[in-house]
């Protein structure tokens, strides 16, 4: 689902923003910026938003405001042990190069927030910043999620009728079956001496219905839909569930395809697979 959301929350005499963008992803998919005074929290990020959120691509950023984005200082320790290890990896590779002080400033923890603030303060910082981006984000994904629930509520109820106008046809033709067959007999015993013995006729008739007959991929299609529509009332991430119901679905309409033989009947469940390929793309939106 998409959404977006700013927060931010006090570190020292500054302030950590941070700013979430949610789209629309079948799994989860979490990218990181921060500024370079927060290099090193980037997992530490990445993690808070993978309990926060169960699918999506997932674009965040966070940057200083205030006193400590200006200047920045220089953590002297790490940025000696960056140029040693540099310098070491120069004389194994390129004795004589010069290696440029600049390089140091791309590299993460050289230069750190004025004050010294201890990685928890910043972690707590930024963990509070996230929580109220993410409350946000919350509330224009509630907005979308009523109008995409009404939307999942109407494409189901359009797959339940697809499901019983098939019921309705199956029963009428598991009647036309016995019609037509004994047509057929009569039609080819006309010009001979035979007669039909009926109560083969009706085990023949009774093996063809057997082989067509699909009330039990209809009564678990009708309890996949009200496993769905449960699912779409409920405050927990569904996304994935209804995803699973979906290829259940997808499954038991197959199947009825597969012991059609009649063309009205073929006909009906193409509809029908028509309004399950609907409901699929719109529940890859849902969490």
């Amino acid at each position: 689902m998409t959404g977006f959301g700013v927060g931010s929350a006090p570190l020292g005499p500054s302030r950590i923003v941070a700013e979430v963008r949610s789209l629309n992803h079948r799994f989860i998919d979490v990218r990181v910026r921060v500024a370079s005074e927060l290099g090193e929290q980037s997992f530490f990020v990445e993690q808070v938003c993978r309990k926060r959120l169960r699918r999506g691509r997932v674009d965040v950023s966070l940057r200083l405001e205030g006193t400590a984005s200006a200047p920045s200082e220089i953590d002297l320790a790490r940025a000696q042990a960056h140029y040693l290890a540099l310098t070491d990896l120069r004389d194994r590779v390129a004795p004589g190069q010069d290696i440029p002080l600049s390089l140091l400033a791309t590299l993460p923890g050289v230069f750190v927030a004025p004050g010294s603030t201890a990685p928890e303060q910043i972690r707590a910082s930024i963990d509070e910043a996230l929580g109220h981006s993410f409350a946000a984000l919350d509330v224009m994904r509630a907005s979308e999620g009523e109008a995409l629930r009404a939307e999942l509520l109407r494409l189901l109820a359009d797959a339940r009728q697809a499901r019983a106008v098939i019921a309705a046809a199956s029963d009428r033709l598991r009647d036309g079956h016995r019609v037509r067959l004994r047509e057929k007999v009569n039609a080819l015993l006309a010009d001979t001496a035979l007669s039909l013995d009926s109560g083969r006729l009706e085990a023949e008739v009774a093996i063809l219905c057997e082989r067509s007959d699909v009330v039990e991929e209809l009564v678990r299609l009708q309890s996949h839909f009200d496993q769905f529509e449960e699912l779409l009332g409920n405050a927990e991430p569904v996304g994935r569930r209804l995803d699973f119901l979906l290829q259940e679905i997808g499954r038991e309409a197959n199947t009825i395809g597969a012991k059609c033989q009649d063309v009205e009947l073929s006909q009906l469940v193409v509809l029908l697979k028509a309004e399950v390929e609907r409901l699929r793309e719109q529940v890859q939106n849902v969490e």
